[in-house]
C-alpha cells in the first residue's frame, strides 16, 4: 500500500497494510490512531497487558511486531486521548480479519492465505450478467433454517452451504445475496450496524468457513452479492465510534453525525475514510471472491441524510464515482448494486460518462407502485390501472433490479402474499399472478427468502422460516408455482437477453382498464417472444381479444390457475393459432396470469384449437357457477 495514496483517498488495498498479518517474523499489527497520545497492543498471549506500539508515520500510523503471536489469538488496541480528560479505551481493530461472538469485542488473529478455492469454472464465465437472467434469493444466514443443536440457532458457515446451495438450485435462482455478513454487536439490527467491517461474522463461524460457503455456492453455478454498508456504523465505543479520540471515521458535527438509525455517518471528505471503504469493499471481493456488492442507503450518500431539499452531498458523490470506477477495474464482471429511492440521474451510467458506476440500481419506484396496486380492490384497479405500465415510462433510464426485498416483509409492512387483497382463498391467485407479472418485466429480479412459501407470517431475525406450512396444499402448491416460474425465467432467453433493449418489450394491450387486463411481449434475438397475459380483476374476461399477428399461434407454457399449483384448472396444454386478421379470443380466468410462447403457426390439421378456443374449456364452466 501507498501510504500517500491512502491519506488521499485512493487506496483500495489498506487491508494489506493495516490489520494483524501473520508473517515469518511473527503478526505485524499496524492501526491508524493520528490523534491518540500513545497507542497499545493487548493481547491473550501477552495476558492483556499493554505493549506500547510505535508511531511510524507523521500520518499517525502504529505498528508492533510480536514474533510469538499465532493465528487465533484475540487482542485489542488501547488507545490513549490526547485530551487529559478524556477516556482510555480498549478498541477493536478497525480492520480486523475476525472478531469474538457478541457481546464480547476482541479482534481475532486470522490467516487468510490458508484456504484454496475451486471455482476458476465460475470465475471465468460469470461476466456478460446484464445479457443473462439475475435471479436473486435474499438470505438472512441466520434465519433461513436454525440449527437445533446451537444454543442460538445458528448453523455454521460451512454447515449451512450444501443445504442452502442444494436449495436454492432447485429452487431456479442463480444467485444469493446475503444480509450483511461482517461483525456486528445487534442481531436486530440485521447486520446494517457494523463494528468489525473486515470481519465475517462469528455468529456462523471463521472467515475460511464462510469461503468455503462462497465456494460451494461457486461450484454449483451459483453467483454470491453481499450486502454492503458504506454509509454509518454503530455506535460502540469500543469500534470506530471516536476510535482515537476524536471523530475520526465519522463527522465532528452532531447534526451530520448521527444517521436516523441511531448510527454514526461515515465522514466521507476524508481520504484515510474513503481508502478504508474502498479496501473493505475490494476486501469481499477479491480475498472471498463474492460476486458483488449491493450497497446499502445509497441515497443517504447522494443527499445530504438522504434529503433532496438539503442538496447533494459532494464528497460522498465523488467517494462512490471513485470506488465504483476502481472496483470495475479490479473487478470487471463483478456486480455493483445501489439501493437508491432518489430520482438522481445516471446511478447506473459509467462513472466516464458522468454516472455514479453502478451495474444496477433497485427499483423502488415499481416496487411501492406494484404492491400498492395488488393492495387496491379489484373494483378500484380501474382508477389505479397505469401503476402498473408506468414503470417502463423511465425503465430504460437506468439499469434496475426488481426487489421484492426482507423491507417490505417487514415492520407491520406485512408480507407479500398477506399485501395481496382479500381473503386467505383470493391472495394466492393474486400472488401468482404478481409473480408472474414481476418475471415477465424487464430487469433483474430480487426476492426475499419465505416469499417463495408464501409466508403470511413477517419475517422474525430469531425464527426460521415456516416450513411446516408447506404441509397445507395452497403453500405448497404456490411453492411448485414459484419453482417452475424462477426455473423458466432462467431457460427462457426472451425473458431476459434483452432487459435492456426496448425492442426487448413491447405492450400487447395497455388499454383494457374496464377489463383490468394487460398484455406484454418480450422478444429477443434466438429465442421465441413469450406473450404475458394477465388479469388482474375478480371477474372472468371473456371474449378478450389480442392480436398477435397474421400466422401466429400461441402456445401455453405456464398457468397460474392451474390445479397443481392451487388454482382450480387443470393443465391445458393447447395452442390457439390467429385468424386471418392476426387476432386470438382468450376467455381469461379470474387473478390469472399465463405465458405463452409466440410462435409460426403450424399446418390447420396441427394446430391445437380455433382462434377463439378458451384458454381453459373447463374453468371457463366452473367460473360461471362462481359469484363474480
Amino acid at each position: 500500500m501507498d501510504i500517500h495514496q491512502f491519506f488521499l483517498g485512493n487506496a483500495f488495498d489498506a487491508h494489506t497494510y493495516f490489520g494483524a498479518h501473520v508473517t515469518e517474523q511473527g503478526v505485524v499489527f499496524r492501526t491508524l490512531a493520528p490523534n491518540a497520545a500513545a497507542v497499545d497492543l493487548i493481547w491473550e498471549g501477552g495476558d492483556w497487558e499493554p505493549i506500547p506500539m510505535q508511531r511510524i508515520h507523521d500520518g499517525g500510523v502504529y505498528e508492533l511486531t510480536v514474533p510469538e503471536a499465532v493465528a487465533g489469538q484475540m487482542y485489542k488496541y488501547r488507545i490513549t486521548p490526547q485530551n487529559p480528560d478524556g477516556d482510555i479505551i480498549d478498541h477493536c481493530d478497525p480492520y480486523g480479519f475476525g472478531m469474538e461472538l457478541r457481546p464480547n469485542n476482541a479482534s481475532i488473529i486470522r490467516d487468510l492465505s490458508s484456504y484454496t478455492f475451486h471455482d476458476k469454472k465460475w470465475l471465468a464465465q460469470r461476466g456478460g450478467h446484464r445479457k443473462k437472467p439475475v435471479n436473486i434469493y435474499e438470505v438472512h444466514l441466520g434465519s433461513w433454517r436454525t440449527n437445533p443443536n446451537n444454543p442460538n440457532g445458528w448453523y455454521t458457515y460451512e454447515e449451512i452451504a450444501p443445504k442452502l446451495v442444494d436449495y436454492v438450485k432447485k429452487a431456479g435462482y442463480n444467485y444469493i445475496e446475503f444480509m450483511p455478513l461482517s461483525e456486528h454487536p445487534a442481531d436486530c439490527s440485521w447486520g446494517y450496524q457494523n463494528t468489525g467491517f473486515f470481519s465475517p461474522t462469528s455468529r456462523y463461524g471463521t472467515a475460511h468457513q464462510l469461503m468455503q460457503l462462497v465456494d460451494t455456492c461457486h461450484q454449483a453455478g451459483i453467483g454470491v452479492i453481499l450486502d454492503f454498508v458504506p454509509v454509518h456504523f454503530a455506535v460502540d465505543g469500543y469500534a470506530l465510534n471516536h476510535y482515537d479520540g476524536t471523530t475520526l471515521y465519522e463527522y465532528p458535527e452532531k447534526e451530520d453525525n448521527y444517521s436516523e438509525w441511531g448510527s454514526c455517518n461515515f465522514i466521507h471528505a476524508r481520504g484515510e475514510v474513503c481508502s478504508f471503504l474502498q479496501s473493505c469493499a475490494n476486501y469481499w471481493l477479491s480475498v472471498f471472491h463474492f460476486d458483488g456488492l449491493r450497497m446499502d442507503a445509497v441515497s443517504r450518500l447522494i443527499y445530504w441524510g438522504g434529503d433532496a431539499n438539503r442538496g447533494t452531498n459532494p464528497a460522498s458523490i465523488t467517494f462512490l464515482k471513485h470506488m465504483n470506477q476502481g472496483l470495475h477495474q479490479l473487478h470487471p464482471d463483478s456486480m455493483l448494486i445501489a439501493e437508491d429511492s432518489t430520482n438522481y440521474e445516471g446511478v447506473t451510467c459509467p462513472v466516464e460518462y458522468g454516472g455514479l458506476g453502478f451495474d444496477y440500481k433497485w427499483d423502488m419506484g415499481w416496487m411501492n407502485d406494484t404492491l400498492n396496486y395488488f393492495r387496491t380492490p379489484p373494483d378500484e384497479r380501474v382508477n389505479h390501472y397505469h401503476k402498473l405500465t408506468f414503470s417502463m415510462m423511465y425503465y430504460y433510464s437506468e439499469k434496475y433490479i426488481l426487489p421484492l426485498s426482507h423491507d417490505e416483509n417487514v415492520h407491520g409492512k406485512a408480507t407479500v402474499i398477506q399485501k395481496m387483497y382479500g381473503d386467505y382463498d383470493d391472495k394466492f391467485p393474486q400472488a401468482r399472478a404478481l409473480y408472474m407479472y414481476m418475471y415477465a418485466h424487464p430487469g433483474k429480479k430480487l426476492n426475499f427468502m419465505g416469499s417463495e412459501l408464501a409466508q403470511f407470517r413477517e419475517w422474525d431475525e430469531k425464527r426460521e422460516q415456516d416450513w411446516d406450512i408447506l404441509k397445507y396444499p395452497m403453500h405448497d402448491g404456490f411453492m411448485h408455482f414459484m419453482k417452475k416460474l424462477c426455473n423458466m425465467y432462467l431457460e427462457i432467453p426472451s425473458l431476459s437477453r434483452w432487459d435492456d433493449a426496448p425492442e426487448g418489450f413491447r405492450w400487447l394491450d395497455c388499454d383494457s382498464a374496464l377489463k383490468r387486463c394487460y398484455t406484454m411481449l418480450r422478444s429477443c434475438d434466438g429465442g421465441a417472444p413469450v406473450a404475458a397475459v394477465f388479469n388482474l380483476s375478480d371477474r372472468v374476461q371473456d371474449g378478450y381479444v389480442l392480436n398477435i399477428g397474421q400466422g401466429k399461434r400461441l402456445k401455453l407454457l405456464l398457468d397460474s390457475t392451474e390445479d397443481r399449483y392451487g388454482g382450480c384448472a387443470p393443465h391445458y396444454p393447447g395452442s390457439m393459432t390467429a385468424d386471418q386478421n392476426g387476432n386470438v379470443k382468450l376467455s381469461v380466468p379470474r387473478y390469472s396470469a399465463a405465458y405463452y410462447e409466440v410462435a409460426d403457426s403450424v399446418p390447420k390439421g396441427n394446430a391445437g384449437g380455433p382462434a377463439n378456443q378458451s384458454r381453459h374449456g373447463q374453468q371457463r364452466r366452473r367460473s360461471r357457477k362462481k359469484k363474480h
